[in-house]
């Protein structure tokens, strides 16, 4: 697999919780934590992609020993720099392929950050790094997106979804190889502009359970939110648990 780009260096690790202050409120982080804390119980939580800690912290805050893995020296920098930041044990590295030491109860991955593994053997080999961090009868936790092709027309390969008078976003779609990317345009004071893209690739629930059983796990539970609330036809998200088989 190729090694994976940093896309939360520098400024944007540093800006990163502004960015996405609201993903950082009560009401979005505590019904996840909820989860997490009664999955994992009185053992260890693993979380793949553990960011600046806006679910870690509060995870370890509960009690529950918490370890992190991050491709981003940055981001973890700041997490590290937060009131409890000594509690998570960050290894910096790659989900799909850094193994660490012991099992856990529970490992978890959030935010639709599955994708940022942009090909399908990287998103396999992240199933089965989980799988093997597991200890019997544990769980991996997936949130993330379902791909939002029903917006788009015929012809079409962009969906905006943030227009503003500094700037707008949208996402690129590439459907022959499930390809996408989120792209940032910035108008600046001076009339220049800048951008930024991130590459992803989406991915269907039911291509999701078959990773989990090619790691040798099978889904437990699959919601349209972490209230527990149905998966349907109509969902934009899931949180999906699955369960170590073998």
């Amino acid at each position: 697999m190729p090694d994976l780009e940093d896309h939360f260096s520098g400024d944007r690790a540093a800006g990163y919780d502004q960015s996405s202050a609201e993903m950082f409120t009560p009401a979005r982080v505590d019904p996840v934590v909820d989860v997490l804390a009664e999955l994992a119980g009185d053992g260890r939580a693993l979380e793949f992609a553990s960011g600046t800690g806006r679910i870690a912290l509060p995870l370890a805050a509960r009690g529950v020993p918490v370890s992190g893995i991050d491709l981003s020296p940055d981001m973890t920098a700041q997490l590290r720099a937060k009131p409890g930041g000594e509690a998570v044990d960050v290894t910096i590295g790659d989900i799909a392929t850094t193994r660490l030491a012991g099992d856990f109860r529970v490992v978890y991955l959030v935010f639709n950050t599955i994708g940022n593994l942009t090909t399908q053997d990287a998103q396999v080999a992240c199933f089965e790094n989980a799988a093997a961090h597991l200890e019997p009868g544990g769980c991996f936790v997936i949130e993330t997106g379902v791909p939002q092709l029903r917006r788009l027309p015929p012809g079409q390969r962009a969906v905006p979804f943030s227009t503003e008078p500094g700037g707008w976003a949208y996402d690129l779609y590439d459907c022959a190889v499930q390809a996408m990317s989120s792209n940032y345009v910035t108008v600046l004071d001076d009339g220049t502009g800048r951008s930024r893209s991130i590459p992803f690739r989406y991915v269907w629930p039911s291509e999701l359970d078959l990773m989990a059983r090619i790691a040798g796990m099978r889904l437990r539970h699959r919601w349209a939110d972490w209230s527990g609330a149905p998966f349907t036809h109509d969902s934009e998200a899931h949180v999906s648990i699955w369960e170590q088989s073998r």
